[in-house]
């Protein structure tokens, strides 16, 4: 029997298009999943689609089931939940998430999905791997109690990670934005929200997720003596000027750097890929992160939509993309 979907490729940078593809044969071990939705990573598919992905960095952003190189032709995409149609009777019928591009039906190993929880919806579920990012940098700040905290940024990965740190007892967070708008989604996810030149300074720990200059040295402005800036933006082939003279030496700040490529190393001794995946699954029972996701399209109208996010023409946090 010929299986056969449709993808999404970026055929050269800003040139987006719906190709037909033929599935391989399903082997021993394999699952057959049909895309129930699929969500765009606004940031790294932006970059991916501009053609801003330096060379250098060619294999480090290659996604796990990419097809194709950079600049293009490339099938990139890694936000993607479905319904298990063939494989593991143990599997078959569950909904589960994958690390896949945007595609209609697609043929990986078992051990590349994870069930999403029957608590967790699958039009929720597409967050998981940008939750799944706020978990390995929330491993990496290791926050303590009681402690004063900025995230700057409210994108989809500043909202996630200050969604997962209001769960701490006893600290302060403040979701930093040049945008007013984003006060809502501050409030609807239990965190306060400030506008840059508003941001509540003496900062234990600092998350950087703007992807601006301006940001990360205002990042840097609002740490308590030897605090610490956690940077997780990805400027790809953009440089960046910081002010590092001032008082950066006398008050013995720190940047540093998190990338969801590798587990945290606070965590690799015990955490698996896996282990956390599942965890972020399971973080997104929590129906306030439904306010991440700010728009919806159909998977045919993606070659426009993405057209437009790369573009800036159309803000918002997660789009989510609707399979028929």
């Amino acid at each position: 029997m010929k299986r056969t979907g449709s993808a999404f490729w970026l055929r050269s940078p800003g040139v987006g298009e719906l190709r037909e593809v033929v599935l391989p044969e399903p082997g021993e071990g394999d699952v057959v999943v049909r895309t129930l939705c699929s969500g765009v990573s606004r940031g790294t598919e932006s970059l991916v689609f501009r053609g801003g992905v330096p060379e250098s960095q060619y294999a480090a952003m290659r996604a796990p089931f990419q097809y194709g190189d950079f600049p293009g032709p490339v099938k990139y995409g890694y936000l993607n939940v479905g319904l298990v149609e063939e494989g593991p009777e143990s599997l078959v019928g569950r909904t589960v998430f994958c690390l896949y591009p945007h595609q209609t039906r697609y043929v990986v190993p078992a051990s590349a999905v994870t069930v999403v929880p029957d608590s967790v919806p699958a039009t929720r579920a597409v967050l998981a791997g940008t939750v799944e990012t706020a978990v390995n940098a929330v491993w990496d700040a290791a926050p303590m109690l009681g402690d004063r905290i900025a995230v700057i940024g409210a994108g989809m990965i500043g909202c996630s990670v200050a969604a997962v740190l209001a769960r701490y007892p006893a600290v302060r967070v403040q979701l930093v934005d040049a945008e007013p708008a984003r006060a809502g989604i501050a409030a609807a996810l239990g965190v306060e929200f400030a506008l840059p030149q508003d941001a509540l300074g003496d900062c234990d720990l600092v998350v950087h997720a703007s992807a601006t200059e301006a940001g990360l040295a205002r990042s840097l402005e609002l740490l308590a003596p030897e605090g610490t800036v956690l940077e997780l933006s990805w400027y790809g082939d953009r440089r960046v000027s910081l002010p590092l003279g001032e008082a950066f030496h006398s008050r013995r700040l720190v940047l540093r750097s998190s990338q969801v490529g590798s587990v945290s190393p606070a965590r690799r001794a015990s955490r698996t890929f896996g282990d956390r995946l599942a965890l972020a699954l399971e973080l997104l029972a929590d129906p306030a992160l439904d306010a991440l996701v700010t728009g919806e399209c159909a998977f045919e109208e993606l070659p426009q939509v993405m057209t437009a996010i790369a573009a800036g023409e159309l803000p918002g946090l997660c789009h989510r993309v609707l399979y028929g």
